[in-house]
């Protein structure tokens, strides 16, 4: 016996629903368009995510082991601890909002040149109805994922160190999101821009290590030199480290903390409209 035909199968389910209903298919929404290209991402990701351990998990561990409890023993023996907390609970907050600044650099640089140069997945994208802003608004959707889930595993395991005591702190969750991003949409406009990945060790080196070192994550920016300070408030970090210390102790956010906070939304709003730009003269010219 024959299976029925699919116009026979409609007519036998008059009710039925979905693409797979024969005639004319709706067109996908925006959102189904920018959850295919995030669900790519993601596959990817199931299939590397061994190789991401070390750097996205570890190093944060090392540095939370080494400077929070080695370092910080000395220093609350010495000054008993830094602003009236114990240094460990100083620089944990400090710390978790770098990892945020680490991962948005390396999900924008590397990863960005493959799909536009080396494996051209970007230009695969565009071959669908998709467009550039879906294309670039879903790989960043994914990056703000990922900043999520690795922020969320990192207060799990600071917690067991002692780092953290106040319930306030999955606060810093949605901020080191904002954080990363700061970071990653203006890389995203830079990665676009850039022929090879000569800059990106230019980048790493000249770039992410001094913001690093002088953002307020071991100590405190007003210790900086005065000609020092300003350039730490110009940059996304500091900002982003004060808030998070705002709510690990508890909800300490101010009238102030507006002022981080508008800085990081303007990283964000102002390189979404650089990286749109650059990512269209890129890929649709």
């Amino acid at each position: 016996m024959s299976s029925p035909t699919l116009a026979e199968d409609a007519v036998a389910h008059p009710g039925g629903s979905g693409r797979l209903t024969p005639g004319v298919r709706p067109p996908l929404s925006r959102g189904e368009r920018v959850s295919s290209a995030i669900a790519y991402h993601h596959r990817v990701y199931l299939r590397t995510w061994r190789g991401t351990l070390i750097g996205r998990f570890a190093s944060p561990l090392f540095f939370l082991a080494s400077m929070g409890l080695g370092l910080g023993g000395l220093v609350d023996d010495r000054t008993g601890g830094v602003d009236g907390v114990p240094y460990l609970r100083y620089v944990a907050a400090g710390i978790l909002a770098m990892q945020a600044m680490w991962l948005a650099f390396g999900e924008s640089t590397y990863p960005v040149m493959t799909y536009i140069r080396w494996n051209q997945m970007y230009a695969g994208m565009l071959a669908t109805p998709l467009s550039v802003t879906e294309v670039l608004l879903g790989h960043l959707v994914y990056v703000g994922a990922h900043l999520a889930m690795t922020t969320a595993i990192f207060l799990v395991v600071a917690a067991f160190f002692g780092a953290f005591t106040s319930a306030w702190v999955v606060l810093a969750v949605p901020i080191c999101v904002l954080v990363g991003l700061a970071f990653a949409v203006p890389m995203f406009a830079f990665s676009a821009h850039v022929d090879n990945d000569n800059a990106f060790a230019i980048l790493f080196r000249f770039l992410v290590t001094p913001v690093m070192l002088f953002s307020g994550v071991f100590f405190p920016i007003e210790q900086l030199p005065s000609v020092l300070q300003p350039v730490a408030w110009v940059l996304p970090l500091g900002h982003g480290v004060e808030l998070v210390r705002a709510v690990s102790g508890g909800p300490h956010l101010g009238v102030g903390d507006l002022g981080h906070l508008a800085v990081l939304l303007a990283y964000v709003g102002i390189g979404w409209l650089v990286a749109r730009r650059a990512f269209t003269k890129r890929l649709a010219s």
